[in-house]
């Protein structure tokens, strides 16, 4: 690592980014309603019957508020009627906002960015120099890179590259931490660096743009072209963001039987309340016990039969209660980001990245009528290994660290309070359909031909023509089976 910018960026808080929230035009029409709404039901108490016609609630701000452009629902009322109400939960951590109001902004001028290119692909090796020598000489920004990307036998032989190359902080995957360093980050290539991106940020992680320089690009919206624009405008606060969700995935061994029942014993408050370390940064649990596993994913965790010519036998509860046991190749537990990836080509939906959920789809079940499902998202998954299953089943984390679960082990699953903040290209809405029209060609078809001699027919004004069309179709059928 380079001492003289590394000196510039050690002991820096990752906090120069946050979500903007701009309040939407329905937010006071909801105001005015809900204030309406509570003076109709203190003029109720205070009256007796309520038929005081002048306390009843505009019914057109009502209908306003009711309106959203929204994917999530606006928040309800939280009294129904004049007795009814939610019980106050002083638990609850997940809060819906409408996506459309979340941008970006920096409350502090970001200084940091790591680059990340694909790996083993020639065609990125001129944007990747192009980029990170405009990040420093006209941004001054501190860069920093893989250590393994500067082996690269072809980036060593450029020259442009050899001007710049002293002037980059380096890191090792696995080795060195990169949490509270970074303000910024830039992937070039496909879906892939995301996920890489993800995977090295397993707690905070910074806001990501993303370009597409790889084979499909679902969820790289930005062209390279005009670079030196785009990034201006992120950098200067001007970008919509997507939250993307993760999914917190805690494998526990059988041996560990002192963290399976603390585990159990803690369940709810685990769930209901994460402190900072619930979603370890260091792939393992904060106990320390060998082979167990804590990691965060972005796409989906996958349980399957490996090797094994048996069926999986997999047993799966939802918070704590039995739901059913899978028989088949597997189960993929995905986020809505992930719903675009293995999860569809085994049968699930399409679910936008803004809807808070977790989708539950077999992999080639041995039942006609398993069908995917999909769950809140703050509920907690346990999949273990059924006691009569004939075979272990193997599980993998957004395609890597793959492992066996053996009888006695088990996973538990539930969304992460760390999401992947990705940049937009447009808004959260256009983005998705247009990846889904580009990259997965999602109803596309030939448009259907209209009937010309039927077009004429209702073109005439005539009201018999149709009649007479019928007749005339019934009577060749009629001569036909003759």
């Amino acid at each position: 690592m380079s001492q003289s910018a590394s000196s510039n960026v050690n002991g820096r808080k990752n906090s120069s980014a946050a979500v903007e929230c701009i309040p939407s035009a329905t937010n006071a029409a909801a105001a005015a309603a809900y204030k309406e709404h509570q003076t109709l039901c203190i003029n109720r108490n205070s009256v007796g019957d309520g038929s005081n016609a002048s306390s009843a609630p505009n019914v057109g701000a009502m209908r306003e508020w009711w309106r959203t452009r929204s994917l999530n629902a606006p928040s309800p009322f939280q009294q129904f009627g004049p007795c009814g109400r939610i019980m106050k939960n002083q638990a609850m951590v997940m809060q819906i906002q409408d996506p459309a109001s979340q941008r970006l902004t920096w409350y502090k001028p970001p200084l940091t960015v790591l680059v990340i290119k694909k790996v083993r692909d020639s065609t990125v090796l001129a944007p990747f120099v192009q980029l990170v020598e405009w990040l420093v000489q006209e941004k001054h920004m501190v860069v920093w890179v893989e250590s393994a990307v500067l082996d690269d036998p072809l980036l060593i032989e450029d020259k442009k590259f050899k001007n710049i190359k002293e002037k980059l902080v380096t890191f090792k995957d696995g080795r060195d931490d990169l949490t509270d360093r970074i303000d910024f980050i830039v992937c070039l290539g496909g879906d892939g660096t995301l996920l890489y991106a993800s995977l090295l940020f397993q707690q905070s992680v910074p806001p990501v743009m993303a370009f597409h320089l790889g084979s499909l690009g679902f969820l790289t919206p930005f062209e390279f072209e005009n670079f030196q624009e785009q990034v201006t405008n992120v950098l200067e606060g001007h970008a919509a963001l997507t939250l993307r969700s993760r999914l917190r995935c805690v494998i526990y061994r059988k041996n560990d039987r002192r963290k399976e029942s603390e585990s159990d014993s803690t369940n709810q408050i685990t769930k209901n309340a994460y402190n900072y370390q619930a979603d370890g940064s260091d792939g393992t649990n904060k106990s320390g016990s060998r082979g167990s596993t804590n990691i965060l994913v972005l796409n989906e965790v996958v349980i399957d039969r490996g090797p094994s010519p048996y069926l999986s036998n997999i047993d799966l509860f939802l918070d704590g209660k039995y739901i059913t046991s899978v028989q088949g190749d597997g189960l993929i537990v995905s986020t809505p980001t992930g719903s675009t990836a293995y999860a569809v080509a085994a049968g699930a939906s399409m679910i936008h990245p803004s809807v808070p959920a977790i989708m539950v789809t077999p992999i080639c079940p041995h039942s006609l009528s398993f069908r995917p499902i999909v769950v809140p998202a703050g509920v907690e998954l346990k999949i273990s290994i059924s006691p009569d299953s004939r075979n272990t089943s193997w599980v993998s984390f957004d395609g890597r660290n793959r492992q066996e679960l053996l009888h006695g082990d088990c996973l538990r699953v539930t969304t992460s309070i760390y999401p992947v903040p990705s940049i937009c290209a447009q808004d959260q809405i256009s983005d998705w359909f247009d990846s889904l029209a580009e990259c997965l060609h999602w109803n596309v078809r030939k448009k259907q031909k209209c009937l010309d001699e039927l077009s004429d027919l209702t073109a005439s004004g005539s009201e018999d023509t149709l009649d007479d069309l019928d007749r005339v179709n019934d009577t060749l059928l009629d001569s036909g089976l003759q």
